[in-house]
């Protein structure tokens, strides 16, 4: 299945233009899912269909559902304690009836993402179009996986399950509890669930689209997170540009916001596939304004990475090392970082892991086993990669006659 995850500045139109894409895709002949994230029915009231937990078919290919957090707060609540229900009844706790409850920080995201994987599994359709959250958001959901897995094998490395039979005397000598089994199973549990997802966004039948109103605003927040997607290595089809206002009115009191969105656009063709869409002069509301607004459709084929020499966009999938070890006696290491600012750049080496701060973002990736043999000996930002250049370790490094 292709996945196609919408998401732009708040206030971009990304839920229209989400709306838009699937209703045209599946009046294409494609057996299209559109999947909502935000907490109203926005989806809805663009679609002119309600649009709530339990699919509902809103044309003709295209099925339409919403995340709902609560209902699934209140299932993984009722499954915990069943789980834990021993250690609850030893310690004379009572239950919690999961109906008190809403959700807590943290579930919604939680929930956002199991159902991605799960409806990038379903089989009944051919494309997974899905409403993300505004940008900054989405980026924080993206590296939720990864940071969450890395988090877990620190505190709970599975290696230590091997010496599960020596836990108790473990215990015993440490004078202190040793995790329990259940703790582990649900720890694996998570991180297979959370590998899931990661397999999902790092699929190459998956692309993110942005959506954004050219001008400075617009301007701004396309940069910081195409830089935010280029560090989690994720790619971009089309660049939407959305509510573009028609050339033929620069001699009214509009002639400025068409010039600064025509400004835009023009640096936005520099790097990004730029798709303009319409100003349709009111709110897009029902089947055919959606279709009134053209949208651009989705490829059929897994979308090129910029280092193809396609120019689908700034991300490319792949961070490659390249070896110079003959002419400077080093490796240097490429990671394609668009928009990024020296001042904004920051680097931490942890063992074999090495920590990348552009903007807001960070993540923290292992390096390639060649790179963990080596010292990091500078970095510099060019052309928009950050190029960190290794030396090999004289103990480490394998001696050559």
């Amino acid at each position: 299945m292709r996945t196609l995850l919408i998401t732009g500045p708040g206030g971009s139109g990304r839920t229209t233009v989400a709306a838009a894409t699937a209703l045209a895709a599946a009046r294409a002949g494609t057996r299209v899912l559109l999947l909502g994230t935000d907490r109203t029915d926005t989806l809805g009231a663009v679609l002119g269909t309600p649009v709530g937990a339990a699919p509902v078919e809103v044309a003709p290919g295209l099925t339409a559902r919403r995340v709902d957090a609560g209902e699934d707060f209140r299932a993984d609540l009722a499954a915990l304690q069943d789980r834990a229900a021993s250690a609850l009844d030893l310690l004379g706790a009572s239950r919690l009836d999961p109906e008190e409850f809403g959700p807590l920080p943290g579930a919604e995201e939680l929930s956002v993402l199991r159902a991605l994987r799960d409806a990038a599994l379903s089989r009944p359709y051919d494309l997974l179009v899905v409403d993300l959250p505004p940008a900054e958001r989405a980026l924080a959901l993206f590296a939720l996986p990864e940071d969450l897995r890395r988090a877990m094998r620190r505190l709970l490395p599975p290696e230590r399950q091997a010496a599960r039979a020596l836990r108790p005397v473990l215990g015993r000598l440490a004078g202190v509890p040793m995790p329990a089994e259940w703790l582990y199973g649900t720890a694996a549990r998570w991180d297979t669930e959370l590998a899931a997802v990661e397999a999902v966004l790092a699929d190459r039948n998956t692309t993110v689209r942005l959506v954004a109103e050219p001008g400075p605003a617009g301007a701004a927040a396309v940069r910081t997170a195409g830089l935010g997607l280029a560090l989690r290595t994720l790619r971009t089809d089309v660049l939407v540009a959305g509510r573009v206002l028609p050339e033929s009115v620069e001699d009214s009191w509009l002639a400025g916001p068409v010039a600064q969105q025509r400004k835009t656009l023009d640096e936005w063709r520099q790097t990004y596939d730029v798709r303009p869409v319409a100003h349709l002069g009111r709110d897009p509301r029902g089947p055919d304004d959606l279709t009134a607004l053209a949208v651009p459709g989705v490829p059929a084929a897994p979308v090129a990475s910029a280092a193809s020499g396609d120019k689908a966009g700034p991300v490319t999938a792949e961070w490659p090392v390249i070896d110079r070890l003959a002419d400077d006696g080093v490796l240097v290491w490429h990671i394609p970082l668009p928009g990024a600012r020296r001042e904004e750049l920051d680097l931490i080496r942890h063992g074999d892991e090495i920590a990348v701060t552009a903007g807001p973002f960070r993540r923290t990736v292992p390096l390639p086993s060649a790179l963990r043999r080596c010292t990091v000996d500078g970095a510099a930002l060019r052309e928009d990669e950050l190029r960190i250049r290794f030396r090999p370790d004289p103990r480490l490094w394998p001696r050559t006659p």
